[in-house]
């Protein structure tokens, strides 16, 4: 059970990490130490995602515990990566060792195994740092089990604890007060028990705790384009493989090349960071000493000033939006894709909401999004069959008047704002634009990921290039072109259409879509095609007529 309770949890909890990675990201004021934060942790948590997914279900504890050790090291990217990689450590072990039901004495001895193992793989711990948060929820841990408080209590009060002591680290680390931030490190690991708590107590589904308010409350991105994290330039991290290390004498090594270094793992297994000026010298030493791989060199100086950009940018973005004039009428729309996203912005949509096949919103991310408009009024554009339910109850949940067109496709969208008239009211258009539908003709093309059967009953084997014409396959071939060419022909047998609109997915390179446009304007030479790079993923083009 408990075996179970880890694989599923552990996925959850990476993925709230890997969802909010950006927000982490930016909470980097050394500006970028070593990477973004929040996308290392992710890569470090994926990693063992993977492994535990190599598992066969039938695995025990132990093994599993052994896969969070082995794919967090083997995975652990940058400064914050590789600590997490022995927190997780000192957690699996302590874990491997559960005998009978977990409770509060327990997993206090849990936390405090994880504090001892990431706390001896830092030469020099920093207080206000991911190592504090580890500590503190560790200490709370302690005081809850002389209280003989129960597990589900016990719980509750760590992911509090977790936040609390994240909100705490701008009294430890002066940069942090002086940039109006807390640690970034701290942060996704809150996270990430958070998330682990809330799937192991079965709300996987409950919004984050109201804890975040103390964190968010103390986030405000400055332009900080001062390097003070480390005096030294290059981020340096491997995989290293040796029998025999003297890991004292190599630990010393590193320190003598920079700052911020780490040798952590066992024999043979070792992950190496350091932050240095010469990479080369590092690389030929240990060498000398085994076998390196996976190497990664990154220059710290370089991405300060591209995060720097990229937060100006940002400012910049956000500035022009609050000052966009207050509107009687604006849209929400949902898609994938830059290329779809640009096209309906040019169209009138004010907010895009990224989602879409096999990736849909919430009801509670296309509410905001209704919320974030700067109108009285909102159309929803959900263009996906799946998603035309949660805009529904979005709509009915917001304060706002809003109507949601049912359209299931991008190039029904498109169609819907074409068809909207300003000096209508709100239910004219929506009557409007939802009748525009019905003009629309459009096919998927996409890969079969498994046997199965078209509309007529023909077969498709996994590996067919299929064509979906209006929700249903009717197309089977061999080739992205020779299934574009027979959907067309089927398009135009319901439509006098003179206009067809072709967007490219991303996998599908701009040399193979110009050869596929140029054979379309040949075999149909009385249409008149509209071509885009629409960027979304799984369908590499997308076709409607009108």
């Amino acid at each position: 059970m408990i075996s179970n309770l880890l694989r599923s949890s552990f996925e959850f909890a990476a993925n709230c990490v890997k969802d909010r990675s950006e927000e982490i990201n930016k909470l980097n004021v050394f500006p970028v130490p070593d990477g973004d934060t929040g996308t290392n942790m992710s890569l470090t948590l994926a990693s063992v995602v993977g492994e535990l997914k190599d598992l066969p279900q039938s695995a025990n504890l132990q093994e599993l515990c052994q896969a969070v050790i082995h794919g967090s090291l083997m995975g652990a990217r940058g400064n914050s990566g590789v600590i997490t990689s022995q927190i997780l450590r000192g957690l699996a072990e302590g874990f491997s060792e559960l005998d009978g039901e977990l409770n509060t004495k327990k997993l206090a001895s849990i936390f405090r195994r994880s504090v001892k193992v990431s706390f001896q793989a830092v030469r020099k711990p920093v207080e206000g740092t991911i190592l504090t948060v580890i500590k503190d929820c560790s200490l709370k841990l302690d005081q809850l089990d002389k209280a003989m408080a129960p597990l589900d209590y016990a719980l509750d009060e760590l992911v509090k604890e977790a936040f609390a002591s994240v909100s705490r680290t701008p009294d430890y680390l002066p940069v942090l007060k002086e940039n109006g931030v807390v640690d970034a490190g701290g942060y996704g690991l809150a996270i990430f028990i958070e998330g682990f708590v809330n799937a192991a107590t079965g709300r996987a589904e409950t919004p984050s705790y109201v804890q975040n308010h103390m964190v968010e409350d103390r986030v405000k991105i400055e332009l900080n384009d001062d390097w003070e994290g480390s005096e030294f330039t290059y981020c340096t991290e491997f995989l290293f493989k040796a029998y025999g290390l003297n890991v004292s004498e190599t630990q010393d090594f590193l320190a003598s090349m920079g700052d911020c270094e780490l040798l952590v793992g066992a024999e043979p297994d070792y992950k190496v960071h350091v932050h240095t000026d010469t990479p080369d010298r590092v690389l030929k030493y240990m060498l000398e000493r085994g076998q390196i791989f996976e190497v990664h060199i990154h220059n710290m100086d370089l991405q300060a000033h591209e995060r720097t950009q990229k937060l100006a940018e940002e400012e910049a973005h956000k500035a022009q939006e609050e000052v966009l004039e207050h509107k009687e009428l604006g849209f929400v729309a949902v898609t994938s894709g830059d290329g779809n996203e640009e096209i309906l912005k040019s169209l009138g949509v004010d907010k895009v909401v990224r989602g879409g096949q096999t990736m849909n919103p919430s009801t509670k991310d296309l509410l905001e999004a209704i919320e974030s408009v700067n109108a009285d009024k909102v159309i929803v554009l959900p263009n996906n069959k799946n998603i035309i339910m949660a805009a529904q109850s979005a709509a009915g949940a917001s304060s706002k008047e809003v109507e949601v067109i049912p359209t299931k496709t991008i190039a029904q969208a498109f169609s819907a704002m074409f068809a909207f008239d300003s000096t209508l009211d709100l239910e004219s258009n929506a009557e409007s634009m939802t009748e525009a539908l019905e003009e629309v003709h459009d096919a998927e093309i996409t890969t079969a990921i498994k046997n199965s059967s078209a509309e007529d009953g023909s077969p498709i084997k996994e590996g067919d290039i299929i064509g979906i014409l209006d929700g249903k396959i009717e197309v089977v071939g061999s080739s992205l072109s020779e299934v574009a060419f027979a959907s067309i022909e089927k398009l135009l047998e319901h439509s006098d259409a003179f206009t067809l609109t072709a967007l490219a997915g991303e996998d599908l390179s701009q040399a193979d879509f110009d050869k596929l446009i140029e054979e379309l304007e040949e075999k149909f030479d009385d249409l008149e095609i509209d071509a885009h790079r629409g960027g979304q993923p799984l369908y590499p083009l997308l076709l409607s007529l009108e």
